[in-house]
């Protein structure tokens, strides 16, 4: 649904739901990719992966690839953002006109996580020790995004995104 497409990833708690929820209601069209787009499944072949259970439940976490090329090759809106992460992203990276990394420290991580319900993703211990672990070494992050302090209140954080957006693409 764009003749745009941006990617907004991070790790988790960096607030990928927050600023799609934000793009929404200022009006642009945003998809959020692990609630509409994601299921359980094996990263290479996307044959899905049955009832993954804790961690197992990270690893296995990947985007319908058809659906997300779908969406993307629509050129109803003028841009859409794709937000969320999916261990299956190199299949699909390159519909991407750029990607957004949402960064918070360590401390920020942590505060955020502590809000998270028990029965929510990094609500339990070895999930959480995970989620630390990837923010430590950025394994997940794809090379090359435009990094975005995720720490700052959310509305600058959107607009940050916004204005490279503008920057990149002006009208």
């Amino acid at each position: 649904m764009g003749r745009k497409n941006y990617l907004i990833e991070g790790g988790s708690g960096t607030g990928k739901t927050a600023v799609c929820n934000e793009l929404r209601r200022r009006g642009y069209h945003a998809i959020n990719g692990d609630r509409e787009l994601a299921y359980q499944g094996d990263p290479e072949t996307g044959e899905p992966a049955g009832d993954a259970t804790g961690v197992a439940v990270h690893r296995h976490h990947i985007w319908r690839v058809a659906d997300v090329r779908a969406q993307a090759a629509d050129q109803r809106d003028a841009v859409t953002f794709f937000c969320g992460g999916s261990r299956n992203l190199a299949k699909f990276i390159d519909l991407f006109d750029g990607v957004f990394v949402l960064e918070v420290d360590l401390g920020t991580l942590k505060r955020r996580l502590d809000q998270r319900p028990a029965d929510e993703w990094g609500g339990q211990p070895a999930e959480r020790q995970l989620i630390e672990h990837l923010h430590e070494t950025r394994e997940e992050i794809p090379p090359g995004g435009i990094a975005i302090d995720a720490t700052a209140p959310l509305s600058r954080v959107v607009d940050n995104i916004l204005h490279h957006v503008q920057a990149a693409h002006p009208a």
